[in-house]
Protein backbone atom coordinates (compact mmCIF):
# COMPACT_ATOMS: atom_id res chain seq x y z
CA UNK A 1 0.00 0.00 0.00
CA UNK A 2 1.39 3.24 -0.76
CA UNK A 3 0.84 6.77 1.13
CA UNK A 4 1.22 9.93 -0.23
CA UNK A 5 1.70 13.46 1.25
CA UNK A 6 1.75 16.74 -0.42
CA UNK A 7 3.67 18.94 0.50
CA UNK A 8 4.58 23.12 -1.22
CA UNK A 9 1.10 24.80 -0.92
CA UNK A 10 0.74 28.20 0.36
CA UNK A 11 -0.57 31.94 -0.54
CA UNK A 12 1.25 33.76 -3.69
CA UNK A 13 0.29 36.63 -5.52
CA UNK A 14 -1.15 36.23 -8.93
CA UNK A 15 2.30 35.46 -11.24
CA UNK A 16 4.42 33.89 -8.96
CA UNK A 17 5.30 30.04 -9.02
CA UNK A 18 5.07 27.58 -6.58
CA UNK A 19 6.67 23.84 -6.59
CA UNK A 20 4.40 21.32 -4.76
CA UNK A 21 5.84 18.03 -3.75
CA UNK A 22 4.38 14.66 -3.39
CA UNK A 23 6.48 12.20 -1.49
CA UNK A 24 5.65 8.34 -1.53
CA UNK A 25 5.93 6.09 1.20
CA UNK A 26 4.92 2.05 1.92
CA UNK A 27 6.17 1.45 -0.95
CA UNK A 28 8.05 2.56 -4.04
CA UNK A 29 6.40 4.34 -6.86
CA UNK A 30 8.03 2.21 -9.62
CA UNK A 31 4.95 0.70 -11.71
CA UNK A 32 2.64 3.74 -10.87
CA UNK A 33 1.13 6.56 -12.80
CA UNK A 34 1.14 9.67 -11.16
CA UNK A 35 -1.26 12.52 -11.57
CA UNK A 36 -2.54 15.57 -9.99
CA UNK A 37 -5.64 16.92 -9.61
CA UNK A 38 -7.56 20.05 -7.62
CA UNK A 39 -10.87 20.74 -6.33
CA UNK A 40 -12.22 24.97 -5.84
CA UNK A 41 -14.72 25.90 -3.44
CA UNK A 42 -18.02 24.22 -4.83
CA UNK A 43 -16.40 22.76 -7.86
CA UNK A 44 -16.01 18.87 -9.00
CA UNK A 45 -11.52 17.99 -8.75
CA UNK A 46 -10.82 18.21 -11.79
CA UNK A 47 -7.70 16.91 -13.49
CA UNK A 48 -4.21 19.16 -14.09
CA UNK A 49 -1.43 16.78 -14.93
CA UNK A 50 0.13 12.99 -15.35
CA UNK A 51 3.21 11.43 -15.55
CA UNK A 52 3.29 7.46 -16.62
CA UNK A 53 6.10 5.35 -14.72
CA UNK A 54 7.22 4.15 -18.54
CA UNK A 55 8.87 6.58 -20.63
CA UNK A 56 7.51 9.31 -17.90
CA UNK A 57 5.24 10.65 -20.94
CA UNK A 58 3.44 14.05 -19.74
CA UNK A 59 -0.28 14.72 -20.14
CA UNK A 60 -2.38 18.36 -18.98
CA UNK A 61 -5.20 20.28 -18.67
CA UNK A 62 -5.65 23.08 -21.31
CA UNK A 63 -5.81 25.64 -18.79
CA UNK A 64 -2.15 24.42 -17.04
CA UNK A 65 -0.65 23.94 -20.20
CA UNK A 66 2.61 25.73 -20.70
CA UNK A 67 2.59 27.05 -16.91
CA UNK A 68 3.13 23.83 -15.09
CA UNK A 69 5.15 21.07 -15.52
CA UNK A 70 4.85 17.58 -13.66
CA UNK A 71 7.97 15.58 -13.04
CA UNK A 72 8.89 12.93 -11.06
CA UNK A 73 12.27 11.57 -9.21
CA UNK A 74 12.41 7.88 -9.10
CA UNK A 75 14.98 7.72 -6.74
CA UNK A 76 13.57 9.96 -3.87
CA UNK A 77 10.06 8.37 -4.83
CA UNK A 78 8.32 11.79 -5.02
CA UNK A 79 6.64 13.31 -7.90
CA UNK A 80 6.43 17.60 -8.69
CA UNK A 81 4.17 19.65 -10.19
CA UNK A 82 5.57 22.98 -11.26
CA UNK A 83 3.42 25.87 -11.18
CA UNK A 84 4.55 29.27 -12.91
CA UNK A 85 2.15 31.93 -13.94
CA UNK A 86 -0.57 31.20 -11.28
CA UNK A 87 -3.93 32.54 -11.85
CA UNK A 88 -6.48 33.53 -9.01
CA UNK A 89 -8.79 30.92 -10.68
CA UNK A 90 -5.71 28.06 -9.99
CA UNK A 91 -6.76 28.58 -6.27
CA UNK A 92 -7.74 24.85 -5.19
CA UNK A 93 -6.90 21.99 -2.96
CA UNK A 94 -4.49 20.04 -5.07
CA UNK A 95 -3.99 16.28 -4.54
CA UNK A 96 -1.18 13.77 -4.99
CA UNK A 97 -2.37 10.54 -6.96
CA UNK A 98 -1.78 7.09 -8.10
CA UNK A 99 -2.69 4.41 -10.33
CA UNK A 100 -1.33 1.02 -11.87
CA UNK A 101 -1.83 1.60 -15.46
CA UNK A 102 -4.81 2.43 -16.38
CA UNK A 103 -4.45 3.99 -19.95
CA UNK A 104 -6.97 7.02 -18.57
CA UNK A 105 -4.40 9.58 -16.90
CA UNK A 106 -7.73 12.29 -16.87
CA UNK A 107 -10.29 10.41 -14.96
CA UNK A 108 -10.28 10.79 -11.15
CA UNK A 109 -11.62 6.75 -10.67
CA UNK A 110 -8.91 5.39 -12.52
CA UNK A 111 -6.50 6.12 -9.56
CA UNK A 112 -5.93 3.92 -6.85
CA UNK A 113 -4.30 5.82 -3.83
CA UNK A 114 -4.77 9.87 -2.85
CA UNK A 115 -3.14 12.41 -0.72
CA UNK A 116 -4.63 14.73 2.03
CA UNK A 117 -4.20 17.48 -0.52
CA UNK A 118 -2.61 20.74 0.56
CA UNK A 119 -4.05 24.05 0.01
CA UNK A 120 -3.00 26.57 -2.91
CA UNK A 121 -4.60 30.18 -2.82
CA UNK A 122 -3.75 32.72 -5.85
CA UNK A 123 -3.84 36.67 -4.92
CA UNK A 124 -5.26 38.78 -7.31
Amino acid sequence: QVQLVESGGGLVQAGGSLRLSCAASGRTLSGYDMGWFRQAPGKEREFVAAITWYFSNTYYTDSVKGRFTISRDNAKNTVYLQMNSLKPEDTAVYYCAAQVYSGDYYNSRSYNHWGQGTQVTVSS
